[in-house]
């Protein structure tokens, strides 16, 4: 047990040490101080404000550049179709030359001509920003990413599962299909499979 003259002399100790840390510690704290005069200090005031001036302003500047940013790209798809439509206005103009002309006149081979030229005209145009037709051809396989089925039909003249009529064809545009071919599909007749199945054949998968 430690003696209560002895324990005093302990508590004062740490007691001094502790005061001598903070009178050490307060040293440092007015030894870390800059002494600045009123000229400089206004001098630092006014830098400070020149700085805050300058954030600002470019806070703003960057604001208005995004609004300007997004003016452009609504402005860009408002009107993205400009061109692709002046290409498409002369077929336009040449159909409605085409109907004027029937109702002046019965040369049917004419009116004919007058039409196929259009098309020939839309069709071009189109092409020049990547949409193209593409042609199906009948007994070719059917593919469910080219082609789309509209009905079945019993036939023995292509084999079963490819193309035996097309009824509307298909467009690309670049490398993606926008639209299907609408076409039917081959399927071999009831009675033929009655007569593959009576001779033992099996049915194909």
């Amino acid at each position: 047990m430690v003696p209560v003259g002895e324990k005093k002399e302990q508590e004062e100790k740490v007691e001094k040490s502790g005061e001598t840390r903070r009178a050490e510690d307060s040293a440092e704290e007015a030894s870390e101080k800059i002494e600045v005069s009123r000229e400089e200090w206004e001098k630092l005031q006014e830098e400070r404000k020149l700085w805050q001036e300058r954030a600002l302003r470019y806070a703003a500047e960057v604001e208005n550049l995004k609004k300007a940013f997004k003016r452009e790209k609504e402005e860009f798809y408002k009107y993205a179709l400009e061109q692709v439509f002046r290409e498409l206005l002369p077929s336009v103009d040449n159909l409605e030359r085409a109907l004027e002309a029937a109702e002046k006149s019965q040369d049917v081979k004419a009116l004919l001509e007058g039409v196929a030229l259009t098309l020939k005209g839309l069709m071009s145009a189109m092409e020049k920003f990547g949409l193209t037709q593409f042609e199906v051809a009948l007994g070719e396989a059917f593919n469910p990413h080219h082609h789309e089925a509209l009905h079945i039909e019993e036939t023995l003249e292509h084999p079963e599962g490819s193309v035996v009529r097309v009824y509307q064809k298909g467009y690309k545009l670049h490398d993606r299909v926008i639209r299907p071919a609408l076409v039917a599909v081959a399927k071999r007749p009831a009675t033929e499979e009655k007569k593959k199945e009576a001779s033992g054949e099996a049915p194909p998968v």
